[in-house]
């Protein structure tokens, strides 16, 4: 499986969103975090933000839901026609018929744990996902550094997903930079967020495939 690079776009310009999603052309996809202030202390996008920009994205949306009450509020952002919908196992009451539900509305189902949720939360529903983000920062804000702690659970994904010959997007997010992406990729994930690692660079495009070099190098380390 080869790397895809997710710019994340809380790393972009909230009032240039078109100019912005212009200059990563070259994504696989593009990262949207919806965030509720309650889940996590920052609040960003809702339904008519991210409806707007499904209406000018050219790319794929991936959309992380950091929000409460998961099970009431993911299925709206389906309907928008996003590409994938990620939500949290720490804000489902049953992560297993949230899948099912999204998958059924027509987008890619992801699960994501904290760093401090342990991977058996979802581990033995694997194949009802078609994505699982381990977070490899403490939610809410952008330009963190990556928790090396968090490598051990990347590796843990990876071997359970390989176990069960799945083929299921392993994603990073958080700290992802072209200094440490080809180690991470090594252990195992092929889907790595990336915001001020790509928005910070003038030639947005050159650093989203000067990291998915890098990302494959790594996972080529793997086999």
């Amino acid at each position: 499986m080869s790397a895809h690079i997710h710019p994340s776009i809380l790393s972009a310009d909230f009032v240039n969103f078109e100019r912005d999603f212009a200059s990563i052309s070259d994504a696989d996809s593009i990262h949207v975090d919806v965030m509720d202030g309650h889940f996590v202390p920052n609040l960003t996008f809702g339904i008519p933000m991210v409806k707007r920009m499904q209406e000018i994205a050219a790319r794929p949306l991936d959309v992380h839901l950091m929000i409460d009450r998961a099970d009431e509020q993911a299925l709206p952002y389906v309907e928008l026609g996003v590409a994938s919908v990620t939500f949290h196992a720490e804000a489902s009451q049953d992560v297993v018929s949230l899948a099912r539900r999204i998958r059924a509305a027509g987008a890619k189902a992801g699960v994501a744990v904290k760093p401090g949720t342990a991977l058996e939360a979802v581990l033995g529903d694997l194949s009802e996902f078609d994505l699982v983000l381990v977070m490899t920062v403490e939610p809410g804000f952008g330009g963190q550094s990556l928790i090396e702690s968090t490598l051990d659970k990347v590796s843990q994904a990876a071997r359970a997903i390989a176990l069960k010959g799945l083929n299921i997007r392993l994603q990073v997010d958080g700290g992802i930079d072209l200094a440490n992406i080809e180690k991470v990729a090594a252990h195992g994930a092929d889907t790595f967020v990336a915001g001020s690692a790509v928005f910070g660079s003038d030639d947005r495009n050159q650093r989203i495939r000067d990291l998915r070099v890098l990302a494959n190098q790594g996972l080529r380390q793997t086999k």
